[in-house]
């Protein structure tokens, strides 16, 4: 079964669809014009653009998909703003990879993470002379990184790691060339194992401060707490302001955190702010009046958007600018005036970025910004502000990865970089459109977007994937999707929706799942995907349904709750709630917050919320698959699911990703590649009689 299936998956990846015209001045068609899983190492995205202080240079970091390592790779570019002359600045080589680009404050030097030199090393490049002076010989990657207003110093934050508690060991008297098992590893804390990067090491994440020139570093806290996230200095550089949990029940209360005011000199620290809320990102305005921060106050809900606060550096005179604003702002800089804050927030699936002013007025100054990622089309990108107010950002259209956006002057934004200008030349990708529907359970507008087979037809019904997002707090959108892409070249439509509990439609939106999940969010899907239906686009009688993360557990879900689908793709589940709850990474979050207490204060809640429960009902032909190191979602969930279907006698596969996490199951554009043409594969298996569905 298994060669058959990968055999199947290979000739899928090749496949088009024949039956779909060309568009009008699109390629030739052919099998240079399809997307297909081998140009997945071709793409190349714009991330983390960094205007120099004058607004004439931005830093941006090309993440781009390396055939020889199978991964993508990350180096730094310069771009002139006026000419738009690209210079290579960092991690071109060849040599590890190179990020996290910050300028100095006069805008003659760049500070960047590199990892040429084996092991992520800080760096500073004199970008006129092009002189490049490595500063750290750093045991742990350096992050955080954030000039002194002087430029003399740079703060960061990195792990410093610990004895850990000792329990027991082997035997004195080892014989010499004697071959012994490993020692023991014994783990005391309550998260002791994160998603991507594994069992952890016993440590701390500190803070650092390095001369800009070279020397030697100086820690600057200490203790068992976790130190880290934005970092601001105070105007005069004497203060260093940062959010942490430092309370003695951190781990816990994951959903906590104040901002901190460290005195460099003396090492003396205090708290800000005392909400019970996680208060972070702080930034100093311009004359150092005041400090600007994002947190919530904590009400034991599912999901709680961010609030914009001001306060002076004691603490006092406390502000929130968006308590009736109804979005959640990040990436928070301060204006040239200091009258007002830039930040980006998401709205209806699209991201933005709004200057909100000290006096309460907020308005929109950048819209289409994208870049959360190449596999699914996720919200996100970022943005950085000159001192002459203008913005670099990562942005453009659906169809390809970000490039790098300035927006300038007032004036219209316009792209700096055109990184796919290879794909874009023979590549008829699928086009992008909004869909909307009201939910069959009680009205609520939903909304989703339709990625459409290259030279789709009017009229013409094609089978119809509906591909729902994790989160389940998050948002699909107009972005750029590998896997959409795919998929509608093979022939399908896809459906990427935005079900009750996703972000970028307000609190009450997000928490209508709170404590319920899933839930009714499974009414909106399928009425979306009815409404798929009644605009003629998808086929009622070739209907396919895949997610991963929380798309993962609605899959699962679904296919207990109905047999309207041809076949489905569970992607890194949730089956059992009570198992994820004590096995996940994040345990003093999962329980306390969604479900509102532990396995057992109510075992009921936890199994009628386990698409584990509705196992007895499924007929659906259901793929299992998870990344072998899965720890967010860890992979007996997904286990569990297949060994419960093998067992009723549904058709099932478990398919293992070697090495991947949750997070980066998709971070090798190999096995994001050959999961897709799995998942194509298994549809494919179930649809052989659909004329829509090219054949090989």
């Amino acid at each position: 079964m298994r060669a058959g299936l990968l055999a199947a998956a290979a000739l899928m990846a090749g496949w088009a669809h024949g039956a779909l015209a060309q568009e009008a001045g699109a390629p030739t068609a052919g099998p240079e014009a399809r997307f297909t899983t081998k140009d997945l190492f071709d793409l190349s995205m714009a991330s983390d653009p960094q205007i120099s202080p004058d607004g004439t240079a931005i830093a941006y970091v090309r993440v781009s998909n390396d055939i020889m390592t199978d991964r993508a790779r990350r180096s730094i570019w310069l771009v002139d703003t006026r000419t738009g002359e690209q210079l290579p600045l960092a991690g071109t080589s060849g040599e590890g990879d190179a990020f996290a680009p910050r300028w100095s404050p006069d805008g003659t030097r760049l500070a960047y993470v590199a990892t040429a030199a084996g092991g992520a090393q800080l760096w500073v490049k004199w970008v006129k002379g092009g002189e490049t002076v490595r500063l750290t010989g750093l045991p742990n990657s350096p992050s955080g990184i954030t000039w002194s207003p002087d430029g003399t110093q740079i703060a960061y934050s990195m792990l410093v790691e610990g004895e850990g508690l000792k329990l027991g060991k082997a035997p004195d008297g080892k014989p010499e060339g004697a071959q012994w098992a490993e020692p023991l590893e014994v783990y005391d804390l309550l998260a002791y194992r994160a998603d991507g990067a594994g069992y952890l090491k016993p440590g701390f994440e500190k803070l650092f401060m390095i001369p800009a020139t070279g020397g030697a570093a100086r820690q600057l806290t200490f203790g068992e707490y976790h130190d880290g996230g934005e970092l601001a200095f105070s105007k005069d550089g004497k203060t260093l302001f940062f959010g942490a949990n430092r309370k003695p029940d951190w781990q816990s209360d994951p959903v906590d955190g104040e901002i901190h005011a460290l005195d460099i000199a003396s090492g003396q620290m205090r708290a800000l702010t005392s909400r019970n809320g996680p208060d972070h990102s702080p930034a100093v305005s311009p004359d150092g009046t005041l400090i600007a921060f994002l947190g919530f106050d904590d009400a034991g809900r599912a999901y709680e958007d961010d609030d914009l606060y001001v306060m002076a550096p004691d603490g006092s005179a406390l502000r929130n600018l968006t308590a009736d604003w109804g979005f959640s702002p990040a990436g928070i800089a301060w204006d040239a005036d200091g009258k007002g804050i830039y930040a980006q927030y998401d709205i209806s699936g699209e991201t933005r970025v709004a200057r909100i002013g000290l006096d309460g007025t907020i308005r929109d100054v950048v819209q289409g910004l994208t870049g959360g990622g190449f596999d699914r089309p996720y919200t996100g990108g970022s943005f950085s502000v000159a001192a002459t107010d203008a913005l670099a950002f990562t942005g453009g259209a659906p169809t390809f990865p970000a490039e790098l956006m300035l927006a300038a002057g007032g004036g219209k934004s316009r792209a700096l970089t055109d990184l796919n200008a290879a794909l874009k030349a023979v590549k008829t990708m699928g086009a992008v459109r909004k869909i909307t529907a009201r939910s069959s359970h009680d009205g609520l507008p939903i909304e989703g977007w339709l990625t459409l087979p290259p030279g789709y037809t009017p009229g013409q019904r094609v089978p119809l994937i509906l591909e729902i997002h994790g989160g389940p707090f998050a948002a699909y959108g107009p972005h750029f999707a590998s896997d959409n892409q795919l998929f509608a070249a093979a022939g399908y439509a896809v459906l990427s929706a935005n079900p009750r509990g996703s972000t970028s439609y307000g609190e009450d939106f997000a928490n209508r799942i709170d404590k319920a999940y899933p839930g009714n969010d499974y009414d909106d899907l399928i009425s979306i995907v009815d409404a798929a239906i009644a605009e003629g686009v998808a086929d009622p009688d070739a209907l396919f349904v895949t997610g991963g993360s929380g798309g993962g557990v609605l899959t699962s879900w679904i296919v207990g709750k109905t047999g309207r689908f041809k076949a489905a793709v569970t992607q890194k589940p949730v089956i059992n709630w009570t198992t994820q709850v004590l096995t996940a990474d994040n345990p003093a979050f999962f329980g306390r917050y969604w479900l509102g207490a532990q396995p057992w204060e109510n075992p009921d809640l936890y199994w009628k919320q386990s698409p584990l429960s509705l196992v007895g009902n499924v007929t659906t032909p259901t793929l299992v698959v998870v990344g072998s190191e899965d720890y967010r979602t860890p992979v007996s969930e997904a286990e569990q699911f297949y060994t419960a279907l093998r067992l009723r006698g549904v058709p099932t596969a478990l398919v293992k990703v070697p090495g991947a996490s949750h997070g980066g199951i998709a971070a090798r554009p190999s096995q994001s590649a050959a999961k897709a043409a799995a998942i194509l594969a298994w549809f494919k298996k179930y649809d052989a009689g659909n004329p829509a569905v090219p054949q090989p």
